[in-house]
């Protein structure tokens, strides 16, 4: 299925997170230098997970999990699904769903189908490269559309919500898991030190590539939280839009409905 070339949607606010590039030099679009970048990384993308937030992020997947069991979710698709690991879990406890994951870093796709194949899931997911401001997926395709730690990378996050809210049939649910910055008198300044030093430094250990972990952390600070967030998901079109901060506000989920 074609797509229309990527125009952006007019709004007043353009996020602060669509003008983070991963590459400060680079003169290329942010999507082309996202891409980049998880390929560059894909194959330590797990392990940095794990180290970076000492496992805390699969009770915050857990939650989103525990969401979409309660709503229709007979075909989800699961945006910026990575190396799988959401959807992997999600074909795991709903085995009647079909679900599709995508990603634009083809190193990523490969790597979430190689875990697909040695957990014998490869036939419950299909895992395709994609862009999400331009969802190769017809009209109300989908009962559910979850995206984890994804929409800061966004070059548009109106038009991929937008995107998301065109595939999602009526009374569809949305649900985002995105990291946020904590802003307690404590937590903050703590919170900053870890992610603005130590995980960098921990990326340039394990992974080779301090630049990606710096990266995260300025997208984190720049990305949308809380009502603001709301707010561009309620433009997109959604309704019954709501989130619950976790963790002392280091990630937050996001849920709404078309």
């Amino acid at each position: 299925m074609s797509q229309p070339p990527l125009q952006k949607l007019p709004h007043v606010n353009d996020p602060e997170c669509q003008k983070v590039n991963p590459f400060a030099s680079d003169k290329r679009d942010k999507t082309q230098q996202v891409r980049q970048m998880f390929d560059n990384i894909a194959p330590r993308y797990d392990l940095m997970n794990m180290l970076m937030t000492m496992g805390i992020f699969k009770l915050w997947r857990r939650k989103l999990v525990d969401t979409v069991s309660r709503v229709s979710h007979a075909d989800i698709l699961d945006i910026a699904t990575g190396t799988g690991d959401l959807a992997l879990i999600m074909a795991e406890e709903f085995p009647g769903a079909n679900i599709t994951g995508l990603d634009l870093s083809e190193q990523m796709i490969k790597e979430g189908k190689e875990k697909a194949l040695k957990r014998g899931l490869a036939d419950r997911i299909d895992m395709v490269v994609g862009d999400s401001l331009n969802l190769p997926f017809p009209d109300e395709s989908f009962d559910c559309v979850t995206v984890a730690y994804g929409v800061r990378n966004f070059e548009d996050l109106l038009r991929g919500y937008t995107e998301m809210h065109r595939v999602l049939r009526p009374d569809g649910t949305l649900c985002v898991l995105e990291l946020s910055t904590p802003t307690g008198t404590v937590t903050g300044p703590l919170y900053n030190l870890y992610a603005g030093h130590v995980i960098p430094a921990m990326g340039r250990i394990f992974a080779g590539d301090s630049g990606a972990y710096d990266y995260l952390h300025r997208s984190i600070a720049a990305v949308p939280q809380g009502e603001q967030m709301l707010s561009i998901i309620r433009n997109a079109g959604f309704s019954r839009a709501s989130y619950l901060a976790m963790t002392f506000g280091a990630c937050t989920l996001y849920a709404a409905r078309k």
